[in-house]
């Protein structure tokens, strides 16, 4: 590892904030107790400009280089949100909020980004401005889609936009990215099938909800097995199937409910063409009532490959070259960073977790021993990727 000797001073700082933000876990937008410590801390640092309420509760901080003000600027961000899960860890700082817990290191993710905004501020050994970006609701709320939305893009100005997600199971303080697709796009569906209900010794006389909700498990696998092309990947995954209450009654309706995942935009076209098709078909088929709910959620997490090629360089120069990969598979995971690309050039990074729980899990934790290496990180985006460009 090749960090800074200020930037590893701060490890124990940081690593203090983080598990503070563990033990309060805050979802969705509803992070003010988060948000409100994040500004605080930024105007503690001497940032130029600090901005609550962008995207309803995000907050940004604006560095400025040795300059002054002026050049380009460069985003970097970090999520703030938890999930509503319930904690398995019995850690000492393990969340003090029932049914909340910091699962996926949003909180590792703000505690790093803070540490690197306390070094940029006290340094400023870098060319133009530097925006860190402290975003609300990754985990469903579409949060990063709200602070581009609002304006935030436009209002600093921003050229080039960075960021950072933990993964467990890479090596600590290993990096890993891509250029294009690195994270699915993502959608949800429901569907509702409304038969004829009827005693189960008499089928005849219904329509039998459960036998076609059946038929569309099936039929629904067959996108990704028969109309998609075999070196493109697609996920549909039936996760609800909900019908009926009696052992001796044919229900009147079933619900089942799922995700699909996609990483090409002409896939994700097709597959939400073949969910009406073949629930329209099972309508006609077996003469029932079949209404669909598909809702588009997340784009694809696309990187820029200019970026790309930078993040990974100084990656390198963190991590050694040995402990980079620069061409992962990419995830099936989604994740809202994808707006933010959408809106300007950049990129997205893992940085690995080590040996923990896997994200979203009752048992995970991040892993404090990575914080200077994700700091050091964003300090050399801020240094060195081309902001004088």
């Amino acid at each position: 590892m090749n960090i800074d000797p200020r930037i590893a001073a701060l490890k124990d700082e940081v690593t203090g904030w983080r598990r503070d933000f563990h033990a309060h876990p805050e979802v969705l937008y509803d992070v003010h107790r988060t948000a409100g410590i994040v500004a605080a801390k930024l105007r503690e640092f001497g940032c130029d400009e600090v901005v609550e309420g962008i995207g309803r509760t995000g907050v940004v901080g604006l560095i400025h280089g040795r300059n002054g003000p002026g050049g380009r600027v460069v985003g970097l961000r970090a999520d703030m949100d938890a999930l509503p899960i319930s904690e398995e860890t019995n850690l000492a700082y393990a969340s003090k909020t029932s049914g909340k817990m910091h699962a996926c290191g949003h909180d590792g993710h703000t505690a790093m980004l803070l540490g690197a905004a306390k070094h940029l501020a006290a340094t400023r050994e870098f060319e133009g401005s530097v925006l860190v970006i402290f975003q609300p609701a990754e985990e469903g709320g579409a949060g990063g889609k709200a602070m581009v939305d609002d304006g935030m893009m436009d209002r600093w100005n921003i050229k080039e936009v960075y960021g950072m997600h933990n993964m467990p199971g890479l090596a600590p303080g290993a990096f890993a990215t891509r250029p294009g697709p690195l994270m699915a796009a993502t959608a949800y569906f429901e569907i509702c099938v409304e038969g004829r209900g009827a005693h189960a010794a008499k089928p005849h006389e219904g329509i039998d909800p459960v036998l076609i909700g059946a038929h569309l498990v099936s039929a629904l696998q067959s996108i990704s097995s028969r109309n998609t092309d075999p070196m493109k990947q697609v996920v549909v995954s039936t996760t609800v199937f909900q019908a009926g209450e009696a052992l001796n009654v044919i229900p009147q309706r079933a619900y089942l409910r799922g995700t699909v995942r996609t990483l090409d935009a002409g896939v994700r076209e097709m597959v939400e063409r073949r969910f009406k098709q073949i629930c329209d078909g099972a309508a006609k088929m077996f003469e029932a009532d079949v209404r669909l709910d598909y809702q588009r959620r997340y784009p694809s997490t696309v990187n820029h490959p200019a970026q790309t090629r930078v993040a990974a360089d100084l990656a390198r120069v963190v991590a050694g070259a040995d402990r980079v990969n620069d061409d992962v598979v990419p995830s099936m995971g989604g994740e809202d960073f994808s707006y933010m690309l959408e809106a300007r050039p950049g990129a997205f990074i893992f940085i690995g977790n080590g040996d923990s729980a896997g994200l979203h899990h009752p048992a995970y934790d991040f892993n404090d021993e990575i914080i200077p290496a994700g700091i050091q990180y964003w300090a050399l985006i801020a240094e060195k990727a081309g902001l004088s460009r």
